[in-house]
């Protein structure tokens, strides 16, 4: 138990930053349902995390449903991020940092976050919930998921968000989704496969 506590602690904040500090200053789309929250944002000036909250609702029931243990280690997951993407949403007003340096280090800070909640089996969103089932379905790393879902949100934010920061978004979901990729699959394999 105390575990999960730390590790939702840990990797929610670890998001919560690199969103705030790396990616709003930039009006950068990360992936899945934050990056949905981040352009509701953008786009009607909407908190991010109760965005992120009322738009997982729906696979949050379905997981209830499907498996209780996905829905309740995900639930506070989703609740203790988004919380603390809103909380945290003043150090968007304090980063200086350049827009390349922002999408690899904001990508790597989110990465290790979501790995960490990842590999504890706890979800910050709707579609890590998502990635989950579906790593656990098919044994394809849940990585994967994460960045195919990630590609999409960014082409949907693309009509929504000025060009020239379409390829600094690729590049940060990119580094967010090849992150995790690298610590769910390298760091602690047998648990994950475990779960799988």
């Amino acid at each position: 138990m105390l575990q999960k506590v730390l590790a939702i602690l840990i990797g929610s904040t670890l998001v919560a930053i690199g969103i705030n500090y790396f990616v709003i200053p930039h009006h950068l789309v990360e992936g899945g349902i934050i990056g949905v929250g981040l352009i509701g944002k953008y786009a009607f000036d909407f908190q991010p995390g109760l965005t992120i909250i009322i738009l997982s609702s729906p696979l949050y029931l379905i997981a209830f449903f499907y498996e209780r243990s996905l829905f309740y280690n995900g639930v506070h997951g989703l609740l203790v991020s988004s919380f603390l993407i809103d909380l945290l949403r003043p150090l968007s007003f304090y980063s200086s940092i350049p827009i390349f340096i922002s999408s690899l280090s904001g990508g790597l800070i989110i990465g290790i976050g979501i790995s960490i909640l990842l590999l504890n089996h706890i979800s910050s969103g709707g579609m890590d919930l998502i990635a989950l089932i579906l790593s656990k379905k098919t044994s394809i790393n849940v990585g994967i998921f994460l960045l195919f879902f990630d590609s999409l949100i960014i082409l949907v934010g693309s009509i929504v968000i000025p060009d020239t920061t379409i390829f600094y978004s690729t590049l940060l979901v990119g580094t967010v989704g090849f992150t995790t990729l690298f610590f769910t699959n390298f760091l602690k394999p047998k648990e994950v496969e475990s779960h799988s």
